[in-house]
């Protein structure tokens, strides 16, 4: 491991922590970031999360998604154990489905400045109807601005099979 690698390390405190505690209120400082070790080029990271939860902010019934987060990484990439234990707070969290992948996706903006991003919620029906919301980003005055505004006008135009619900 160089040097440079033990010091992004160092600086984590939920990786190989055997105390770890879940908060169930909505927490973006758990997110935690370490150096990308490939800045020379740029590579998809996709994280998906199938249990996804939150509330809904009127009903207080609970929300069930898969949650898919891609990005490109710039100077950080996002830690895991982090990102598993912020995605959990969204529990108790009561938001709309857009606000919540909207938030997620500023969250994670702010924390790792990526030169692309996106989130797309695929929430399971209720009273007989799914909601999913998408939103992406790409860092302002580059290529990948230019790769947002595709992406976006040209998403979910040919929608993949959705098995889970």
């Amino acid at each position: 491991m160089t040097t440079r690698d033990q010091a992004s390390l160092a600086d984590l405190t939920l990786l190989g922590n055997q105390n770890t505690q879940y908060l169930f209120q909505y927490s973006p400082d758990i997110l935690e970031a370490i150096d990308n070790l490939h800045v020379n080029r740029d590579y998809f990271v996709k994280f998906n999360c199938p249990e996804f939860t939150t509330l809904c902010p009127q009903t207080g019934q609970p929300d069930f998604a898969t949650l898919t987060i891609s990005f490109i990484p710039d100077e950080k990439i996002i830690e895991s154990k982090s990102l598993k234990l912020y995605l959990f707070s969204f529990r108790n969290h009561g938001d709309f489905h857009e606000d919540c992948i909207n938030i997620i996706m500023n969250d994670l903006i702010k924390l790792i400045e990526p030169r692309y991003i996106e989130v797309w919620g695929k929430f399971t029906p209720r009273g007989g109807l799914s909601i999913d919301p998408y939103c992406n980003y790409g860092k302002p005055g580059t290529k990948y601005e230019q790769m947002a505004d595709h992406r976006m006008m040209n998403h979910d135009m040919y929608p993949e099979k959705i098995d889970n619900r």
